[in-house]
Formats: C-alpha cells, sequence, structure tokens
C-alpha cells in the first residue's frame, strides 16, 4: 500500500477551508492508501496523531519523523489553498526533494496563482476574457482615472488569491480606496476588474496519461451580491446548479475552452476553471489549480454528476504520478 502525505493548511486565510479540503481527501483515499495530514503552517511542518501527538517533517527530505521510526511518502497531495501549495513555492521544494505531487508544476502554479499575469498568458492564445488592470502596493493611484477606464460597477481583488478573501464590488468612487485598502490585506498586488453581466459558472478538469475527463458544468448563483468567501463556504448562501441551466452549445464551448486552457498552461492534475458566460459567450476569469475538496466544493458535486467516486478521482491523479 502507498503511503501519502495529504499537505494541508499554509500561510494564507485559506487555512480553514485547506484543513476541511485535506480531511475531505483523507476520507475519500481510506483503506486505498495509507495517509497521513501534513499540517503546514510557515515553517512548522507536522503530523498530529489521533491521541493529539505531535511529530515534525524532517524537510531534508521530507519525512515525518517517529518514535521509532521513519515514514518516506511515495507522493504528496497537495491541498493548501493559496500560499504555498498553489503558488509554487510548494511544488519547488518537492521538485528538489524528488517527492512526486498531484498538482501543477512549480511554474505553472506560479503563473496561474498571479490572476493578471495569467490572463495576459491566455490572452495571447484568444482565451475571451474582460482587461484589468494591476495596483502594486506602495505605487500612487489615480482612482478617478482608473474608474473611468474600467467602469463601475468592477471588482477590485487580491491578484494573488483564492476563495474570494478580499474581493469587493465597487459601485462608487468613493468606496473604491476603502476596497483598494481590503485586497491588500491580502498580498501586495491589486486587480481591478471590469463588472461583466451574466451567469458565473465553472467547469473542473483532470487529464492523466490514461484518462481524460471534462467534467459537467456548475452554474454558481449566489444569494449575496456575488459569489464570495461567505457564500462560498456557508451552507444556503449560494445554489451550484450541476448541469448549469445553459445552453447545450455554451455548455460544451465552456468545456472545450476549460479543457484548451488546462493543456495551454500545461497544467497537471485536478484543476478547476471559472468563467462568466455574457451576451458574447463564456469569458474566462481565473483558473484554480488545488480547487476545494469540501463537501461544499464544486468539484466534488461535479464528480458526483459525473459519476466518478471521489476515491476513483483522487486515486486517479495519484496513479499518474507513479
Amino acid at each position: 500500500m502507498r503511503t501519502i502525505a495529504i499537505v494541508a493548511g499554509g500561510n494564507s486565510s485559506e487555512y480553514p477551508v485547506s484543513v476541511l479540503s485535506a480531511r475531505g481527501v483523507e476520507t475519500a483515499l481510506n483503506g486505498k492508501y495509507e495517509t497521513y495530514i501534513i499540517t503546514v503552517r510557515g515553517t512548522d511542518w507536522y503530523w498530529e496523531d489521533p491521541k493529539g501527538r505531535v511529530f515534525r517533517i524532517d524537510k531534508n527530505d521530507f519525512t515525518l519523523v517517529l518514535d521509532d521510526q521513519r515514514i518516506r511518502f511515495d507522493a504528496a497531495f497537495i491541498a493548501i489553498h493559496g500560499n504555498p501549495g498553489e503558488n509554487g513555492l510548494l511544488q519547488g521544494y518537492f521538485d528538489m526533494t524528488g517527492i512526486p505531487y498531484t498538482s501543477c508544476d512549480a511554474f505553472v502554479s506560479a503563473l496561474t496563482f498571479n490572476k493578471q499575469a495569467c490572463k495576459l498568458y491566455l490572452n495571447e492564445y484568444g482565451i475571451p476574457m474582460t482587461g484589468g488592470l494591476l495596483i502594486r502596493k506602495g505605487q500612487q493611484y489615480d482612482a478617478p482615472a482608473i474608474v473611468n477606464q474600467i467602469g463601475l460597477p468592477c471588482f477590485v481583488k487580491p491578484n494573488a488569491s483564492g476563495s474570494s478573501f478580499g474581493v469587493t464590488k465597487v459601485k462608487e468612487l468613493a468606496d473604491f480606496d476603502i476596497a483598494v485598502e481590503k485586497a491588500f490585506a491580502e498580498g501586495h498586488e491589486v486587480l481591478v476588474e471590469s463588472f461583466m453581466k451574466g451567469t458565473e459558472v465553472a467547469c473542473g478538469v483532470v487529464k492523466t496519461r490514461q484518462k481524460k475527463i471534462i467534467m459537467p458544468v456548475t452554474e454558481v448563483v449566489p444569494k449575496k451580491e456575488f459569489f464570495d468567501y461567505e457564500a462560498k463556504y456557508t451552507e444556503g448562501l449560494s445554489d451550484e446548479i450541476t448541469p448549469a441551466r445553459v445552453p447545450e452549445e455554451i455548455t460544451s464551448r465552456i468545456q472545450e475552452l476549460s479543457s484548451e486552457i488546462y493543456d495551454i498552461l500545461g497544467c497537471r492534475g485536478i484543476v478547476r476553471v471559472d468563467f462568466i458566460v455574457t451576451e458574447e459567450g463564456p469569458q474566462f476569469l481565473e483558473i484554480n489549480t488545488i480547487p476545494g475538496m469540501t463537501p461544499e466544493s464544486i468539484i466534488p458535486r461535479q464528480a458526483a454528476v459525473f459519476g466518478i467516486s471521489q476515491t476513483d478521482l483522487y486515486s486517479m491523479v495519484i496513479e499518474d504520478l507513479f
């Protein structure tokens, strides 16, 4: 039986979601693999046993040092949303230590985590999307000029973050500076994007050497102003409808674009691609290379509609490493 480290936690506001995702993965893999949830928080990397005892990871080779033995992992299932699991830092570490892992490689992770860089990259390949403008911390900016260029309402969000932390829908110029300050609490760069009127949708994609799965499309209907963190992870604050209530040709286009984006970027493992369906068709929003795996998350629900169990889905990406 292979021994798998499910790496959870991280250094961002997404820590609690990551822990829930890791537990979901552990439950799905129970009995098929020997699993350990390894918590990463800053420089503190550890496993906590059922009795609450804490055992540290030897970062020289990513082994788990127990009282009387040393556990060596066959692979790592990365379940950290945000820094350092989704931005390439952990991937680079695993590349150096020779540990296979389930996500995109270090370069692709870094590229996709930077929303503006990813959009500029994909724009060169003709992927449809709206424009955006970047503000860096310490940089002087002209709010009226930005609003004049981007328009109102607009979205102000951290450029490198997930789970909709620090995102504001700005309707009036007077609220712009406050929104920027809120976004800077999550990172050093802020992205300002034009508001797109339409339906938010998401499509999961996973490809291995043996199999390719393009998931059913999910329609996201937030009961708040938009699909923020609270709406994502609070029962009853959003409806996630799978399959999406859009015409068949739109569904096919979303799935085609999702698969194309996966290949253009050179993704690995399970990803989720988000779009807004406007009058002009699907417009690319962002890609999540470590999507949520909690019971409330979109990927597990899409897998259920597709007809693949979470056990088979996660095993599929693990076995592709060998």
